[in-house]
């Protein structure tokens, strides 16, 4: 039988509570969690409802969405948003338009996206406003800190820019 492993060994952190990595997973996950209750009236996933936000505020004006634009401003890989955009038509969300030159396509919600999209954001804006009701006095510092993370590493999370 092994002897437990001393973690001190090989962490640099005493406990879980002072490695960032730890309280950011742990922090994510129980809002994705509140997140998708929220959701549940809409019948939206989470990233669905991030992939029709993304989509929204792409589209503004005269602006066209396009899968990739869409998937850069989601965050997410091509694979990944093209099921999550193709799950999104079948259930008559979003449309596919295609542009002069027949190889690019754009997206943009239909009647249904855009009613499903206006009652899943007071959802999402309620839970955030009461999970991070904590960080109110800080929730300055807490976005501006939290808004330079992801802009260090490429949309896969895994290149240094």
């Amino acid at each position: 039988m092994m002897p437990p492993s001393d973690l001190n060994q090989w962490s640099l952190y005493k406990t879980p509570e002072t490695s960032p990595g730890y309280l950011l997973w742990r922090t994510s996950t129980t809002w994705r969690k509140l997140i998708e209750l929220a959701l549940k009236p809409t019948k939206l996933t989470h990233p669905q409802f991030v992939v029709l936000a993304s989509i929204d505020w792409l589209s503004k004006g005269d602006q066209k969405a396009s899968q990739a634009d869409v998937g850069r401003h989601a965050g997410l890989d091509p694979n990944t948003i093209s099921q999550i955009l193709g799950g999104l038509q079948t259930k008559n969300l979003v449309e596919r338009i295609r542009s002069n030159n027949e190889r690019s396509k754009f997206h943009r919600l239909t009647q249904e996206g855009r009613e499903r999209l206006s009652q899943a954001i007071p959802l999402i804006e309620k839970t955030d406003q009461d999970f991070f009701a904590i960080l109110a006095q800080d929730e300055e510092i807490f976005l501006k800190l939290l808004g330079k993370l992801p802009y260090n590493y490429g949309n896969s999370g895994n290149s240094v820019k």
